[in-house]
């Protein structure tokens, strides 16, 4: 007892060796390819603004006509109820939590456009624009009136408007040097990506901004916004996507579809643009493979329905949006753009329903994996860490609460964090 009993093998430990000196390069692919999970907070929306529509209460003009739209169409859980066909014990918990959370955090992600929402204007126009914006996300961020993340959104690399995507760029992130610094929620979109080549170019951008202002390499991370058939499918047969955040050199941080660029590239009529056509299934499909693993988050994108105009017309709305956002979540797009502040509350409570209609269940089974409790489900490591992600993500957004975590898993956030195979938390 107590001594290890000797086993019989065939194989001399220079087998062992050579294969692992053989796999060496294999090992360190892997590893640099795919990182996993940034463990950072992922935001649940983006919120687009045109650059010279953007104003120093634009996060807190967006919640209270957020706020307005819900008090007048949906004013108690049973209205909204009825509008969603949500059950009536999860409207109650949801609809006070989207009240709470338009008043404390009405915008998660905020872009600044100066792309499609902004247009072609007079370079002197433009460049105070992209000044202006540079001292409103500065000085939000000194004041604590920013959202989580902001930044903008460049015009992209093709040729007729690079140089002038470029110049914004650079007067944006010099302005914000000026002002103290990049804030650690900066969030910069490349959209209109058709070639690795382009991605390249920006990381090229990047690096030289970040030279002159002596910052370390790689401070700077940008998302790839997938609008065209070319960053899906090359020339060649080629999955482009792939390739696209190889080409980010460890700088894509996330990747947005692109709905309407990307359903009209595809021939769809616009009557039949939308996050569901199957044109965009196919996009979302192939990002969603080329991103696992990677730590490069996606997005979905929008609906261009605007919950405006009399009460059956935004219920109508709210329905279409509140549809869609679900699909996405169900299909593990935990991100999406809103265009419109009365998409707020349904964003908010298509994204609290998810979270909190099966906080239960998915509780009771992490916390019988722990436990190793067994039950009615055999759940694997893989499993555990998706249920744990799936939590953390409840967490950040405010859908969840530490506490009720804590009360029916036993587990504290760093156990999550470990279970789901992240670093350390560092969201909010």
């Amino acid at each position: 007892m107590g001594q290890q009993e000797t086993v019989a093998t065939s194989l001399a430990d220079t087998v062992r060796e050579g294969i692992g000196a053989a796999l060496a390069q294999v090992d360190a692919d892997l590893a640099r390819r795919y990182p996993g999970d940034p463990g950072t907070r992922q935001p649940v929306h983006t919120v687009y603004v045109p650059g010279d529509a953007f104003a120093a209460d634009t996060l807190r003009s967006w919640g209270d006509q957020a706020l307005a739209a819900l008090d007048a169409h949906a004013p108690d859980a049973g209205a909204l109820a009825a509008v969603l066909g949500l059950p009536g014990t999860l409207a109650d918990e949801v609809h006070d939590r989207v009240r709470a959370k338009l008043i404390r955090e009405p915008v998660e992600d905020l872009r600044i456009d100066f792309e499609d929402g902004y247009g072609p204007r007079p370079d002197a126009e433009e460049d105070a624009a992209a000044a202006r914006a540079a001292a409103l996300v500065a000085a939000a961020y000194e004041n604590s009136t920013a959202a989580p993340y902001m930044g903008i959104r460049m015009k992209c690399m093709e040729a007729a408007v690079r140089d002038r995507g470029i110049r914004t760029l650079d007067i944006f992130l010099t302005g914000l040097m000026a002002a103290g610094g990049l804030p650690d929620g900066l969030v910069l979109t490349l959209p209109k990506v058709t070639y690795a080549e382009q991605v390249t170019a920006m990381v090229r951008l990047l690096e030289a901004f970040e030279r002159a202002h002596g910052l370390e390499s790689g401070r700077i991370g940008f998302e790839i916004q997938i609008e065209t058939t070319q960053s899906i499918l090359g020339a060649d047969g080629r999955a482009t996507v792939a390739r696209m955040i190889e080409a980010a050199e460890g700088r894509a941080t996330s990747l947005h579809y692109g709905t309407f660029d990307y359903s009209a590239s595809c021939g769809v009529s616009a009557a039949h643009q939308s996050l569901d056509h199957p044109v965009a299934d196919h996009a979302k499909a192939v990002m969603q493979v080329a991103a696992a693993g990677t730590g490069v988050r996606l997005s979905d994108g929008s609906t261009n329905v605007l919950p405006v105009g009399p009460t059956d017309r935004v219920h109508a709305a709210w329905r279409l949006h509140h549809g869609l956002v679900s699909r996405s979540l169900a299909r593990a797009y935990y991100q999406g753009w809103d265009m419109h502040p009365a998409h707020l509350p349904t964003r908010y409570a298509a994204v609290y329903a998810f979270y909190r209609g099966g906080l239960e269940q998915a509780a009771a089974r992490l916390a019988a994996y722990v436990a190793k409790a067994g039950g009615d489900v055999m759940d694997e490591p893989a499993t555990a860490k998706a249920l744990s992600g799936y939590l953390l993500r409840g967490l950040d957004c405010g859908a969840v609460d530490t506490a009720e975590v804590a009360r029916l898993t036993g587990l504290t956030r760093a156990d999550l964090d470990a279970l789901a195979g992240r670093p350390a938390a560092t969201g909010a």
